[in-house]
């Protein structure tokens, strides 16, 4: 026959003596903050991961954290070293420094990973724009003499290609079934898009490429 557990009941639900939640609840009753066992793995893993996400910031945003000169040492070399062993001792050093950082330095660091995450204003009208123009491009054939007089440096026999691909992908298997887009199509957005972000592939005029033509079929 086992041993019965010493404990006791809370809410209906029973508490052995020792356990994690033993120690919480008696943590409660003193009225102490120190966290639990539970609550320090948590805290942790959630800075190893930290550390993890803190390999990925880029240069600048990671300059601007002004982090201990140990630390940026072993980010520096963890992206230089290739070796499995040699990376995987240096992730663990990166962990222990993360948990010596300051809250104020890791909430620095949460919001520059945000900041990278989040496209610039810049970056979503280009993407916009070039969703314009990819549409524009394969439905009206006077826009590709549109662009070009705007972006001179586009490969016009690649451009047209494309089109002429996208246009033929375009085209449902049999009547009823969905558009369906292939490579050409994305490619188009590439193209458009790289040169929309790149502004001084333009020649200097009152148009840029940043301008849309009109709307085909539009009153002259």
């Amino acid at each position: 026959m086992s041993k019965l557990k010493k404990g006791y009941f809370v809410k209906g639900k029973f508490v052995a003596e020792g356990s994690e939640l033993d120690l919480e609840l008696k943590r409660e009753l003193k009225g102490t903050d120190e966290k639990s066992r539970t609550d320090l793995k948590r805290e942790s893993t959630e800075l190893q991961k930290l550390g993890e996400d803190l390999l990925t910031l880029r240069a600048e945003l990671l300059t601007r954290l002004a982090l201990p000169d140990k630390l940026i040492e072993a980010i520096a070399e963890y992206k230089r070293i290739t070796n499995f062993e040699g990376r995987r001792r240096l992730m663990q050093f990166i962990g222990k420094r993360m948990r010596q950082l300051e809250p104020t330095t890791l909430d620095a660091i949460r919001t520059a990973l945000v900041e990278q995450h989040t496209p610039s204003a810049l970056e979503t009208l280009s993407l916009h724009q070039a969703e314009q123009w990819r549409d524009r491009l394969i439905a009206d054939d006077d826009a590709v003499g549109q662009w070009v007089n705007i972006c001179p440096v586009t490969d016009v026999q690649q451009l047209r290609a494309l089109i002429r691909q996208a246009r033929k992908d375009a085209k449902p298997e049999k009547p009823g079934l969905a558009v369906r887009h292939g490579r050409a199509y994305r490619d188009i957005f590439q193209i458009v898009r790289e040169h929309l972000m790149r502004p001084q592939s333009a020649p200097d005029s009152s148009t840029g490429a940043n301008d849309l033509p009109p709307n085909p079929g539009a009153d002259a």
